[in-house]
Formats: C-alpha cells, structure tokens, sequence
C-alpha cells in the first residue's frame, strides 16, 4: 500500500460555522413567533367549541320556552333560566364554565351574544383576550 506522506486536513473553518449558526438563529427568531400564534389558535378551538355548544343549548331553550318564554341568563344551574350545563359539562384543557357568559338580547327573534374569555389557567391562550359568538 501506498499512502501519502502530507495528507491535507479539511475541516470547517470558524467563519463558516459562525454563517451556519446565524442562518440557525434568524430561522428560529421567524419561527418561535409563528408556532406561538399557532398554539393560541389551537387552545382558541376548544373555546369555540364550547361556545357552539352553548349557542346550541340556547337555540334548543328557546325551542322548548317559545318566543315569549323569559331568556336564559345562566348557563350553569338548574334555574328556570338556566340552560342546564353543569360546571365539569363546560371544563376543558384551557377553559373553565366561568370563562364563558351569555346575554340574550331578544327571544323573538332569538338574538344572543356568547362571550368566552381567556381566564386565569395558566395555559389559556394569549391572545385574543376574548372572543364573542352570536346567534349567526
């Protein structure tokens, strides 16, 4: 066998590795912001679906009252007012009962707001701070 006696070594120099890490960083300082974005608007879906759930109970209300029973005003309870929900029925993994409140304008036509707001569980979502559903 033959080798070569000055075998030329390769290897990255400095510079380079220092390109290489800055390319790293501006990716990662684009990216952080937009997978954060990401997560808010996940977390936000189950409080949509939890508001759907409520929109649904109202409109159900007010097919069982008709459109001169008196409106629902809480959602949690077995009141004559009361949608009925109890407080496990509406917990989710950022989301509690609490989060959510309900004002119905009209019973005839039906015209409702749900507002579901961000509360105190440190996973909630950021932003938005809340978010309102009405009877469209």
């Amino acid at each position: 066998m033959h080798y070569k006696k000055n075998k030329l070594l390769q290897a990255f120099t400095l510079i380079e590795l220092m390109v290489v890490i800055l390319i790293v960083a501006i990716l990662a300082a684009v990216a952080i912001p937009y997978y954060r974005g990401r997560v808010d608007t996940a977390k936000w879906s189950e409080g949509k679906a939890l508001m759907g759930t409520i929109a649904t109970a109202i409109r159900t209300y007010h097919a069982d009252k008709g459109p001169t029973g008196l409106p629902p005003t809480e959602i949690v309870g077995n009141g004559l007012t009361s949608l009925g929900f109890t407080s496990s029925e509406l917990t989710g993994s950022y989301f509690t009962s609490s989060d959510f409140s309900i004002d119905v304008i009209n019973m005839d036509p039906l015209t409702f707001t749900i507002t579901c707001t961000a509360g105190g569980d440190p996973d909630a979502p950021d932003s938005p701070n809340s978010w309102i559903l009405d009877q469209d």
